[in-house]
């Protein structure tokens, strides 16, 4: 009897035993949502509590993703490109609200711009609030998110989780939940992160952090949230001796005064906060040196052995026509002179040539240091200059042609001691300078290495390396100085010498033309005409010998008075891109759009050019505008995008120094293949465009 007593109790016990089986798999297997994968990314909604227990009025969820390899997602604020994931809880029963938590984010590059997300393994904890308390839950949530490779990949999926009345908690997903909650940024009141100071650096186009820790930081990151309007590049972060003071310094790439409640979000290790911002216009200096390392003298040699060599190479570049006519003219006038005044001309011409790269290397860095976009040959972007250099050659074309003859004062040709030699220097210092000037619109190989590591390194690198190039550019000089004799292989003076002056004479006029039509782009038509309306005047005053000297130079001050001070009233607004029409196969420039175009598999070619750019020019007609490039950009396989930097524009400048970049012409190509883009030399050539543009277009394997 007691053996089926006994067994009566055990059976009862394992039925149930085996109920409490059933019962415990199904809530835990309703404590997470079916699963959404692919190669990309697989994601669930989980739940810390296996039902909803009597009384309860929230509960705590999360979306669970699982980036694959290569793979990243955003955080709510993405950067430059991308989205944040987004969840529509419509068609939810008894849910009242739900609040998207982000952990910390970690920075990455996608298409060469700072993007804010996650990879790996990640949860998103929500807290989500309930209609009547104790009632079960039903969700449903629509998801979108965004994920980027090699490729970007948008995805809308729906994920269910029914969770019914009980208690219990699913331990797995419960841990997972409170890790990343405790990543969760935390607010001022709760960190021992303070933020003490932001400021908007507008010299500089920056915005600058400071903050204090009672903890040293480790390793620290900060991302400012200013809304989808705003972005920011990466950031210049030091720490002083404890590590626990902080000084940031991060790039403004793009700015709207069009944002609400800014904040900011310092990371570190096992800890984070985000605080809401008040921005100062008093931006603190740097208190602590950068941590970046001193560059080694041996790599400046090396950069400045090349820098000498562009210089070399740059004479023999699309720009000798404005320099020709200056450097045979200077040889012209050497024939018949001395030994010791030949070598004393052309050592004068090669003072004159680093005279003004010095002067730009001087310039360049106090641009820098008041924080003004720099670059080779954006004196050419300056209305006023480009006036001064076109009145200047168009004087000297109209003199070469014999309408009238430059001498010096009386008063100073008596006080250099009445010498002709002495008198010659000036001349021969003038067209060292003026070759010099009318050479930086170009652009040679290995030109843009050193220039690029000059502007982004100390104002020693600046000079050092913009010396070096100035030695190579004036080597044609100093070679002639050094050997007098080669002078006098020319034939002996004669009428020759008057079709010589009256072809150097047609160079300069090609030169003065070239430089009215950069006057066209930076100031308009209207500009250009004026300003040669005023050369004309002046050149016709000093062509009339009847003239009066003093009637002369004052026709000269007003003339330059009225050029300097009219081109400016005269200038018409900002055009839009040139060459870009209906008809063109280029299309406006824009940067935000190109990490979208890529991420769709399409191509994108960018060409910075400017009128001003004698190199961009020839790249244009020798290889662009030419089959079989041509053909392909055409094609309809490749997005075209034509940046034009005849005029100053930030977008262009920013999108230069993020590619180290500070000089044009400046091609690169982004797609499928190389979504952070291939840039090309400054000379280009067919193969190396149809070569890059085969490279980009092919996706990778990991990408598919």
């Amino acid at each position: 009897m007691k053996g089926a007593v006994s067994q009566f109790w055990a059976g009862l016990l394992s039925i149930v035993l085996g109920c409490v089986s059933i019962l415990v798999f199904d809530a835990a297997h309703a404590a997470e949502s079916e699963t959404f994968s692919n190669p990309a990314v697989s994601a669930r909604l989980i739940s810390a509590e296996d039902g909803i227990a009597p009384d309860a009025a929230s509960v705590s969820l999360g979306l669970a993703l699982e980036y694959g390899d290569g793979w990243k997602g955003y955080w709510r604020t993405p950067g430059e490109v991308g989205l944040a994931p987004k969840i529509n809880w419509s068609g939810s029963t008894n849910l009242k609200s739900a609040e998207l938590l982000w952990p910390a984010p970690e920075r990455f590059e996608a298409f060469g711009i700072e993007n804010f997300g996650y990879s790996g393994q990640v949860v998103l904890p929500i807290r989500a609030r309930l209609e009547d308390a104790g009632q079960p839950l039903e969700l449903r949530a629509r998801v979108s998110l965004l994920t980027c490779s090699t490729v970007c990949v948008p995805h809308d999926f729906e994920l269910s989780l029914a969770l019914p009345q009980g208690v219990g908690i699913d331990t797995n997903p419960a841990r997972q939940i409170a890790t990343y909650a405790d990543r969760v940024p935390a607010v001022p009141e709760n960190s021992d992160i303070r933020i003490s100071v932001t400021a908007l650096d507008t010299r500089d186009s920056a915005l600058i952090v400071v903050a204090t820790s009672d903890a040293p930081f480790d390793e620290v990151d900060v991302f400012p949230e200013f809304g989808p309007l705003v972005t920011f590049g990466k950031p210049d972060i030091r720490l002083d001796r404890d590590r626990t003071e902080l000084w940031a310094k991060i790039p403004i790439n793009a700015w709207t005064e069009e944002h609400a409640e800014p904040s900011v979000t310092i990371t570190d290790t096992a800890r984070a906060i985000t605080a809401p911002i008040t921005l100062t216009s008093d931006p603190p200096a740097p208190p602590f040196s950068s941590a970046n390392p001193r560059t080694s003298v041996l790599k400046v040699v090396a950069v400045a052995a090349i820098a000498f060599l562009g210089g070399l190479i740059l004479n023999a570049m699309p720009c000798v026509l404005p320099v020709l006519s200056i450097k045979l003219t200077s040889v012209l006038k050497a024939t018949g002179q001395t030994r010791q005044m030949t070598r004393n001309g052309f050592l004068f011409s090669a003072l004159g040539v680093l005279t003004f790269v010095w002067a730009l290397a001087a310039a360049l860095v106090f641009l820098q240091w008041i924080g003004v976009s720099v670059g080779w040959g954006i004196q050419f972007q300056n209305p006023v200059f480009v006036t001064l250099m076109f009145m200047v050659i168009a004087v000297f074309a109209a003199n070469l042609f014999g309408a009238f003859e430059i001498t010096l004062p009386a008063a100073l040709q008596d006080r250099l001691g009445a010498s002709n030699a002495r008198a010659g220097y000036i001349s021969d210092f003038g067209t060292g300078l003026f070759a010099a000037i009318l050479a930086t619109p170009c652009s040679a190989p290995f030109l843009g290495t050193a220039i690029t590591f000059a502007l982004a390194g100390t104002s020693l690198d600046v000079i050092v390396i913009f010396t070096a190039l100035g030695l190579g550019l004036a080597l044609p000089y100093l070679v002639i100085a050094a050997r007098p004799e080669l002078v006098t292989r020319l034939p002996r003076p004669g009428r020759w010498m008057l079709l010589v002056r009256i072809l150097l004479g047609g160079l300069l006029l090609a030169t003065a033309a070239w430089l009215l039509f950069v006057l066209v782009g930076v100031a308009g038509g209207r500009a250009a005409a004026f300003i040669s309306a005023l050369t004309a005047a002046l050149i016709v005053a000093a062509s009339i010998p009847q003239a009066n000297r003093w009637l002369r130079r004052a026709t000269l001050s007003v003339c330059v008075f009225l050029a300097i001070f009219g081109v400016g009233l005269t200038s018409t607004p900002d055009r839009t891109t040139a060459g870009v029409d209906a008809t063109s196969h280029w299309q406006d420039f824009e940067p935000p759009s190109i990490a979208r175009r890529v991420s769709e598999g399409e191509t994108v070619f960018v060409d910075v050019t400017a009128d001003w750019c004698l190199t961009c020019k020839a790249n244009k007609s020798l290889v662009l505008d030419r089959d079989p490039v041509r053909a392909r950009l055409r094609g309809g396989s490749v997005i075209a995008m034509q940046a034009d930097w005849t005029r100053s524009d930030d977008n262009i400048a920013r999108f230069l120094e993020r590619y180290d970049r500070y000089g044009i012409p400046f091609n690169i190509v982004f797609g499928p293949g190389s979504p952070s883009g291939i840039a090309l030399p400054e000379i280009l050539t067919p193969q190396a465009v149809l070569d890059a543009l085969d490279t980009a277009s092919v996706r990778s394997v990991a990408s598919e």
